[in-house]
């Protein structure tokens, strides 16, 4: 999760990302190719909000420490568009509305109550994920039976989103290990926090958060340890991109999300970012995600980012937003079970 979201600033894009990302938002699942989004929170009505969201905004502002800091580092100007949050107790009813015009199948993380309520309102739509450490919340623990439990009896499919790095822990940590443990004996694959908080202002907002805790690279103890993980790296270890093709030239079934990163930066950051792992040769592990909290036209938005890349072949953008993560989470055993 990429917390804190700025709220209103100044962005420019190019007008078909717009026209394209919003006219997509009035087909219907019949017209529309399917899309996986990979990286979606089962937010319900105790989530506090974080208000209207500028996608894309083009820069984080200084802060000095003998004032009040914000929270957040974005600029805070006017912007278009501007995405706003559902309404009150209706994010779960437009969040549906949004998957079957755009024909989207979720990832849903959160925990297994709130995850719930999302597969009862779709349950042909989401795949339920959940995990020992959700999101930013440090500290308690599932215990291990009871996780195990939501994976062999209740048909979670996914472990995420392991948010360890918040706590300033090393994925290898050996204090979770059993958990990794857990998801290789089952053949679960995990989705993990990996880059930066988001904010622009971690060290305000988050005094646990370590930036270096992001690094790719501290993922290759736990794969020595566990081979056969099926690893999801989320927001696709922005920034740090040399190490992130480090690890995907290393280990073959770790693939990235581009979850969070998609809107979070400017666009044509986030684009080369994109381009150079697929310009690696790792176009088939890279999977669409929006970081969904709050904002039910997000996702339209953020699947106009992939089919306006003019540095895609139509086949990688289908490999993008569906293909990768079909193949990632087994989609068809999941279908056939």
């Amino acid at each position: 999760m990429i917390s804190h979201v700025r709220r209103l600033a100044v962005v420019t894009f190019p007008i078909l990302a717009l026209s394209a990302g919003f006219a997509l938002g009035q087909n219907t699942s019949a017209t529309v190719p399917p899309v996986i989004d990979v990286h979606v929170h089962a937010m319900d009505e105790s989530f506090p909000g974080m208000g209207a969201m500028c996608p894309n905004e083009s820069k984080f502002l200084a802060s000095d420490p003998s004032t009040k800091e914000a929270p957040f580092g974005w600029s805070q100007e006017e912007c278009s568009p501007k995405l706003y949050p559902a309404a009150k107790g209706e994010y779960l009813k437009d969040m549906v509305a949004e998957m079957e015009r755009l024909n989207v199948t979720a990832v849903v993380f959160g925990d297994p109550k709130s995850v719930q309520k999302w597969r009862d309102a779709a349950p042909k739509r989401v795949i339920p994920g959940t995990s020992f450490s959700q999101g930013m919340t440090p500290g308690g623990r599932v215990p291990l039976e009871e996780l195990r439990k939501d994976f062999t009896k209740d048909g979670f499919k996914v472990m995420g989103e392991i948010g360890l790095q918040y706590e300033g822990l090393s994925p290898s940590d050996p204090s979770v290990d059993s958990y990794f443990a857990l998801a290789e004996e089952l053949d679960i694959p995990i989705a993990i926090h990996m880059g930066t908080g988001g904010s622009g202002r971690a060290n305000v907002a988050m005094p646990k958060f370590r930036g270096s805790m992001g690094n790719p690279l501290l993922l290759e103890e736990l794969l020595a340890r566990h081979p056969k993980l099926r690893v999801q790296v989320m927001h696709a270890g922005y920034p740090m991109i040399d190490n992130m093709l480090t690890l995907l030239q290393a280990n073959s079934h770790v693939y990235v999300d581009v979850a969070g990163l998609i809107w979070s930066y400017p666009l044509k950051e986030v684009n080369r970012y994109i381009q150079r792992i697929v310009d690696a040769g790792f176009e088939d592990r890279v999977m669409f995600g929006t970081d969904q909290m709050e904002w039910p036209k997000l996702m339209a938005y953020s699947i106009s980012i992939i089919q306006n890349a003019d540095y895609l072949s139509p086949e990688q953008k289908r490999d993008i937003l569906y293909n990768n993560a079909a193949r990632f989470l087994r989609l068809d055993v999941m279908q056939e079970k």
